[in-house]
């Protein structure tokens, strides 16, 4: 009977949770709200210029991260060019002038 008991006890041991993989709700929210305000404390021309920039750096770094992804492998790259991503939009973000 006690070999019963403890087979069942061994096969009611509780699943692992798993790890969140998506960020909060609230932390995505706050982030969008956090690029609205660069938008709007910007002139009409400014924005032009960021779009511009934009653009010509997104095509630039496409190319280059498409053959770093070759050489070092597509998800370190990823993961390379997200933080480079974040900083410069950090370093944006942080600009005193729209320059």
């Amino acid at each position: 009977m006690t070999a019963m008991l403890e087979a069942a006890a061994v096969t009611r041991a509780p699943r692992p949770r798993r790890p969140r993989t998506t960020p909060p709700v609230w932390l995505v929210v706050a982030l969008a709200c956090a690029g609205q305000f660069l938008v709007v404390a910007l002139s009409e021309q400014g924005l032009q210029w960021v779009v511009n920039a934009y653009a010509i750096a997104f095509a630039g770094f496409m190319l280059l991260g498409g053959r770093a992804g070759d050489l070092y492998g597509r998800k370190r790259m990823f993961l390379v060019g997200l933080g480079l991503f974040t900083l410069a939009s950090l370093g944006g973000g942080l600009a005193q002038d729209g320059w």
